[in-house]
Formats: C-alpha cells, sequence, structure tokens
C-alpha cells in the first residue's frame, strides 16, 4: 500500500506546494495554501494509458454551424429572470453566492415549487435533511408532487438519482464530494471535480443546475476560481440579514447582462421581487437636510433614482478621513479634489462620509455630477430641492462631460415626478424633447451645476 503524501494547495488558484507557504508562489495571495492529501502519490501506479474518443471531431466552418435557438423559460420571480437575462436557459449552470441565512435557499425553494408545476424538480439538499426542507416549504405554503427531495452528499450518488428532471438545485457544492478522490468534501479538489461533474451533466443532457456555493470572510466564493469559470452565470445575494431588502447581482453572466440588479424583500411567508424602488433608494426626508442629491443611475437595461447622502464633519486627527459606501474610494477623492481644485470649496480639513442609499453600488461614471452635487450641498450646508435630480461625467478640469442613455435618464426622472434636472450640456439635443414635462439644465462645467443650485443671491449667510 502507498504511503500518503501531503500537498498544499491554493484555494485561489489550485496552485501546489510540497510545504507550507504563507504566500501562493504562482497568483502571489497570502494565507491561500490548504494541506491536502496528494492523490498521485496515495493511489497506486498505473500503466494503462488513457483511452482516445471512439469518434474523432474534425474543426467545422463556421458558415456550417448550425444555429441552436433556445426558448427561455420564466423562473416565476420576475426580478430572478430580469437579472437572469430574461429568464433561465435550459441546460446552463447557475452559481448563486451569499452570506449564510441571507436567503439563498429560500430563493431556490420558491423557484423549485414554480418549475414543477410544469416539469420535474430534483432538490438536492446536502446540509439539511427533507423534512428540515419540507418545513421550510409548509412556512412558504408550497406543494408540489412534482418537486422531489433528496438529502445526499456522494456525487455518484446524486448522478443515479437525476433521471427525468429537467431542473436540479444542488445545496451547496462545498458539502458534495465525490468518491473518487479520498479529500475532505468543500477541499480545493473536490469543488473543482464535483463542478466539472455538474458541468459533463448539464451539457450532454440538457439539465439546468442551480447550485449554492458558500463565501468566505472577504465575500467571495469559497474554493477555486475555476469553480465561477466553469459556471454559466454567477449571482451574488447580498444585505444586511437583519435588513427585509436584499440585492442579487449578477456577476457572470453568458446568455445577458452582468450590470442587471434584482430587489428583493424577505418577509414571513417568504421572498417577493420588489419592482417599486422609490422607498428602498430614496428617503422620505430629503430636501430638508443639506448634503444629498439624486441621480438616476442605469443597472443593466432598467433605470432607477437613487440618492447619494454625504455628511461632512471637522477632522480631529491630522488626516481626514474619507469613507464612501456604495462608491469607489478613489473617486470620491478624485471628485473633492476637483472641488477644492475647480470650484474653491476646501475639504482639506473635514471628514468626508458618503453612502448611496439602498445598499447599492453605483460603479458608473455619470454618478459624479450627483456626487459633487452632495458634497457641495453638505459643505455648504443648503439643501438641494427633493424634486431636484442630476447626472453627468465630471474630468479632472472640471468640465462635465456627456454620458450614455441620457434619455432613458431623463424620462425615468420625468416618470418619478421630478421637477428639475441638471445633465452634461453635450446631452442637451437627446433630450430636447422632455422641455415641456420637466425643467431641463444643461451644465459645462461644475462651477456652473454650483450657481445653478446655489444663486448668488441666497448666499447672504455663507
Amino acid at each position: 500500500m502507498a504511503k500518503t503524501r501531503s500537498v498544499y494547495v491554493c484555494s485561489e488558484c489550485g496552485a501546489k506546494s510540497p510545504q507550507w507557504l504563507g504566500r501562493c508562489p504562482a497568483c502571489g495571495k497570502f494565507g491561500t495554501l490548504v494541506e491536502e492529501i496528494d492523490e498521485a502519490a496515495s493511489a497506486p501506479p498505473k500503466k494503462e494509458k488513457r483511452e482516445r474518443s471512439a469518434y474523432a471531431r474534425r474543426p467545422v466552418p463556421l458558415s456550417q454551424v448550425r444555429e441552436e435557438r433556445f426558448e427561455r423559460i420564466s423562473s416565476g420571480i420576475a426580478e430572478l429572470d430580469t437579472v437572469l437575462g430574461g429568464g433561465i436557459v435550459p441546460g446552463s449552470l447557475v452559481l448563486i453566492g451569499g452570506d449564510p441565512g441571507i436567503g439563498k435557499s429560500t430563493l431556490l425553494t420558491e423557484v423549485s415549487a414554480h418549475l414543477s408545476r410544469a416539469h420535474k424538480v430534483l432538490y438536492v439538499s446536502a446540509e439539511e435533511s427533507c423534512s428540515q426542507v419540507k418545513m421550510r416549504c409548509a412556512r412558504l405554503k408550497l406543494d408540489s408532487d412534482n418537486l422531489l427531495l433528496l438529502n445526499e452528499t456522494c456525487m455518484e450518488d446524486i448522478e443515479e438519482a437525476i433521471e427525468e428532471e429537467k431542473f436540479v438545485v444542488i445545496d451547496s457544492i462545498q458539502a458534495v464530494y465525490t468518491s473518487a478522490l479520498s479529500s475532505a468534501a468543500g477541499s480545493v479538489a473536490q469543488v473543482r471535480e464535483c463542478a466539472g461533474k455538474l458541468q459533463r451533466i448539464a451539457k450532454s443532457r440538457g439539465i439546468t443546475f442551480f447550485i449554492v456555493g458558500h463565501v468566505t470572510k472577504e465575500g467571495a466564493l469559497a474554493g477555486p476560481k475555476v469553480l465561477e469559470h466553469i459556471m454559466d452565470t454567477v449571482l451574488y445575494f447580498e444585505g444586511e440579514r437583519e435588513e427585509n431588502f436584499k440585492i442579487l447581482r449578477a456577476y457572470k453572466n453568458r446568455f445577458g447582462s452582468v450590470q442587471e440588479v434584482g430587489v428583493f424583500e424577505m418577509t414571513g411567508e417568504g421572498i417577493y421581487g420588489v419592482s417599486d424602488y422609490a422607498g428602498i433608494f430614496l428617503s422620505e426626508s430629503r430636501g430638508e437636510a443639506a448634503g444629498s442629491c439624486v441621480t438616476p443611475a442605469e443597472t443593466g437595461n432598467r433605470c432607477m433614482m437613487v440618492e447619494i447622502q454625504t455628511l461632512t464633519a471637522k477632522t480631529a486627527f491630522g488626516l481626514p478621513r474619507r469613507m464612501p459606501l456604495g462608491v469607489d474610494y478613489n473617486k470620491l477623492a478624485l471628485l473633492i479634489a476637483v472641488l477644492e481644485k475647480r470650484c474653491g470649496l476646501p475639504f482639506y480639513n473635514l471628514d468626508v462620509y458618503l453612502n448611496a442609499m439602498g445598499g447599492i453600488r453605483l460603479n458608473e461614471p455619470a454618478v459624479d455630477l450627483a456626487i459633487c452635487a452632495a458634497l457641495a450641498s453638505g459643505h455648504k450646508n443648503r439643501p438641494i430641492d427633493k424634486y431636484t435630480a442630476a447626472f453627468g461625467e465630471v474630468g479632472l478640469t472640471g468640465e462635465v462631460r456627456g454620458v450614455t442613455f441620457a434619455e432613458k435618464r431623463v424620462n425615468e426622472c420625468v416618470k418619478m415626478g421630478f421637477k428639475r434636472v441638471l445633465f452634461p450640456a453635450k446631452n442637451f439635443k437627446s433630450v430636447k424633447k422632455f422641455e415641456d414635462k420637466i425643467e431641463l439644465v444643461p451644465v459645462q462645467y461644475v462651477g456652473n451645476m454650483l450657481r445653478k443650485l446655489f444663486p448668488p443671491e441666497e448666499r447672504a449667510d455663507d
């Protein structure tokens, strides 16, 4: 019998090392090497060679490749369909990650119950017993004869259990193991091999897999990066467990946009999609206190009105603090520098705090103008009217540059009842048709925006 030998495998890139190292020599990450049993050293040597495929494949010209069209299937939750790009693509692998207790299993249970009305669905619970899943279904008032439950952790047994089902839920991939490897479930080798087997089953038999993935303390999906590479769609469930509203975001989608965001409300009777975002991303008291401005943010195929709130306070230290939530730290530092240099607003002795309402993350450059307006409002201690919105990209020279989807943004402002919108002058032609519905204020420089928001005659106490 061969002796067992340990090997240290990087959980990020899968590189192997004969001894433990604080830093992975391949990817450079710290503290990612995990001890595992070396399968090659433990297994007896095999002399036979791997057999080639019986059917040799030949390259095919692009013009002769037959295009296959798939009809998307609704998941029963409109917000989830939006994030997926319009519905579920048959034969795809969808990975859903998120913090413990955020609602991943609840969401997939509801999706499974809806799909079981027309298809057979297999729910494989590797962490809960069938009775526990039944209790959750009873709480959600769900019942179906086409929804099959299985409490199993062995990958080979799960594959044998799949018969006529077209949808399979694996909860979770870190709890499933294959008997071909001796390492523990959740290890790099086990996650990689189990994900590869699920991919082969999905593509060969046309079965759609929904896979639950655990996350690390840093918020990344646990396991090797190859897990995300194999998947067709990678979704993240975000939000605080104490809050009712959760955000589902696509980080990878081979069949749709990765900019889509779905908003869900968690209740005692289940999880529901939210179509009215006014109460989530806009505060009821906006316009009463200084330091806030509303911007129409573009996320995928939808436009949402999001309120940006800022707070400035005298710093108690030598170096002022910059603490943004929902906006990139470097973007905030850049816009503060523009306001100081181009507009004469000093922030060198002020701590600056910024928050995008509702926990949403704003990564597009079109939110720059609204951030500058909110910072100037907080610095001058003068509130901006609650029915005023702003969007546009700000350059280092203080110029307000044009952005995409200007017409869609102004149209959203009109639908939400706003009376004035500040936007780049270069986008005036595309939004001119809204002149009779909303006051259009084109601006070319940040200084022009400040003069429009805070006219000179109103600076008596400044």
